[in-house]
């Protein structure tokens, strides 16, 4: 079984630092390794497309430079794909639209190993991560036990029953969401409404009080300052496919400026 990056960060309490991809292709993965810089990389299946093979070769191109892997799931497929996901490398899941305890801990149960201790639904398979063989063994099921689950707080329900889906045990980190949220309270595209940002601050105190780990996602090193503050230690900056939009949209623009200027 290969080290998990994301759970070793966690257990000695040092901070993490991730970015977001929605592209498949294993080179982009190599490229962010190559720097040096990042602890995991984020591949958010939610809105990318993908087949078991990708996800696959990408853990294989995390490995090369001892990168942890997360995957981001939605809510409808996430028993099956996410396992799936554990069984290609990936050593973190963050499952999407939770709303209540329940829902949490029907996440945690999907990520923990089929034990009489565990109550898990994480059976003995013979996937990419415990290869040659199959799965059931002492460091198998450590290995399952070991999973970090983060969990989206992104809905007004999620918030109302916040510190019930905190006590969950087995929930590691949460990762707030503002445009679900605002789209569920019935401020879709106000995020920065004062109604939201008090929900934020009120997300991330309360993990912090309570043991869980909170995470936040940022586009520049600027915005880490906000967080930093409140005592958060973990983050994930930018996303492929805003990266190139603004390199395409900004570069373009002044192109363009200076071609029908000449």
């Amino acid at each position: 079984m290969k080290p998990n990056i994301i759970r070793e960060k966690l257990d000695a309490g040092q901070p993490t630092i991730g970015t977001r991809i929605h592209s498949h292709w294993p080179a982009i993965v190599e490229v962010v390794g190559h720097t040096g810089l990042y602890d995991y990389v984020e591949y958010v299946g939610e809105y990318g497309t993908f087949t078991s093979h990708d996800l696959d070769n990408l853990c294989r191109a995390a490995e090369l430079y001892d990168l942890g892997m997360m995957f981001k799931i939605d809510q409808a497929n996430q028993h099956y794909l996410s396992q799936r996901a554990i069984g290609s490398g990936f050593g973190a899941v963050l499952f999407t639209d939770c709303r209540t305890a329940e829902d949490a801990e029907t996440c945690v149960r999907i990520t923990s190993p089929d034990t009489p201790q565990d109550n898990g639904r994480y059976s003995s398979y013979m996937r990419r991560n415990c290869y040659m063989g199959y799965g059931g063994g002492p460091a198998y099921v450590d290995a399952m036990r070991n999973t970090v689950v983060n969990l989206m707080i992104e809905k007004g329900e999620a918030v109302k029953n916040l510190e019930a889906i905190l006590s969950v045990k087995g929930v590691d980190m949460v990762q707030w969401g503002p445009s679900d949220y605002s789209m569920s309270v019935g401020l879709a595209g106000n995020r920065e409404d004062p109604s939201i940002a008090d929900a934020k601050a009120e997300v991330f105190k309360t993990a912090l009080s309570m043991g869980v780990q909170p995470r936040a996602e940022i586009t520049t090193p600027d915005q880490a300052k906000e967080y930093l503050d409140m005592g958060v230690r973990h983050f994930n900056m930018g996303v492929d496919i805003s990266v190139l939009y603004g390199w395409w949209q900004n570069n373009g623009e002044e192109l363009k400026k200076a071609v029908e200027g000449a």
